[in-house]
């Protein structure tokens, strides 16, 4: 029987813990974890212990139902070191540097414990849930923040410094949105949730859910579909040069806001044309995930080997 691992996939807003055997989750529990306005709320010492009690508490309920969990993995919205497993900083996630969350938890439950980026685990559980596996991936979830993983020979690839992929803060728009990481016109300050919503309320001088502004989009509300089409145009030029640089096989496109993929993809495919060297226009292969919003939970559970 295959061994049983707890994925845990960690949100700015909430915290989803999954048992997964093999590629199945068989238990799954959502706990609300605000950890973004913890961290916006407290001194850095104060916010970890929280986060600390959060996790802890969420990760001993899941053990004590299924005591034959032998590993934790967990994506944590953040740079993560790869040599030390530490999170260096979490840009919606202020004031956490260097910080050892999964060695602290591993202690306190006497498992393996390994963290890694949110997005780059969400890649890993995307790509294991392909029916036909591709040489290489990218992959992009689109959700409060813009995330990016590598998949390479089948391994996903953190980087030297844990921040491989960080395609949420290429720079789209120079000189544009402030963005939490310090620059100025980043790609999920148009691409985000957040980033929608605030193109929305600067067109129609009111604001909404990005929900609802796509239930708008639905019904032909001009300013919900430009909201839409900005955020397409500005993923759009961030694909481009992603595919310049890396050549992947398949381009995944994930997370919340994947469900608008009818407003946004016209606008993302006319810029992606306009941005790409000619030779590859017509050749980048762009799916939208079909994963009933698992992957992270289950590319978490495998980060442990054996």
């Amino acid at each position: 029987m295959a061994k049983l691992r707890l994925g845990v996939d960690i949100g700015g807003t909430n915290l989803r813990v999954g048992v997964v055997q093999d590629k199945k989750v068989i238990y799954e529990q959502r706990f609300p974890a605000n950890f973004s306005s913890i961290c916006k709320q407290h001194a850095p010492a104060i916010a970890l212990q929280e986060i600390l009690r959060v996790s802890l508490s969420a990760l001993q309920q899941a053990i004590k139902l299924h005591p034959g969990i032998e590993s934790i993995g967990m994506g944590f919205p953040g740079f993560i070191d790869p040599q030390s497993g530490h999170v260096t900083q979490s840009p919606n996630l202020p004031g956490l540097r260097n910080v050892d969350i999964a060695g602290e938890l591993s202690r306190l439950l006497g498992l393996p414990v390994k963290m890694e980026n949110d997005a780059l685990v969400a890649a890993l559980g995307e790509f294991m849930l392909l029916d036909t596996i591709p040489r290489s991936m990218v992959y992009i979830g689109l959700g409060t923040g813009v995330g990016g993983g590598l998949i390479h020979a089948a391994r996903p690839y953190p980087g030297d410094h844990g921040i491989a992929m960080e395609v949420g803060h290429m720079i789209t728009e120079p000189g544009g949105r402030k963005c939490g990481c310090g620059n100025h016109g980043c790609l999920e300050q148009y691409a985000a949730a957040p980033g929608v919503i605030a193109s929305y309320a600067l067109a129609a001088g009111k604001t909404l859910s990005a929900r609802d502004i796509a239930d708008r989009a639905a019904q032909g509300d001009t300013a919900a579909l430009d909201a839409y089409a900005l955020a397409g145009q500005h993923l759009g030029r961030a694909i481009a040069h992603v595919a310049k640089v890396l050549d992947p096989q398949l381009i995944l496109i994930g997370g919340g806001l994947s469900q608008a993929w009818p407003y946004f993809s016209p606008a993302l495919h006319a810029q992606l044309d306009l941005d790409s060297i000619p030779v590859f226009k017509g050749k980048i292969d762009i799916q939208v995930s079909s994963s009933s919003d698992q992957a992270g939970i289950i590319g978490a559970a495998h980060l442990v080997h054996g």
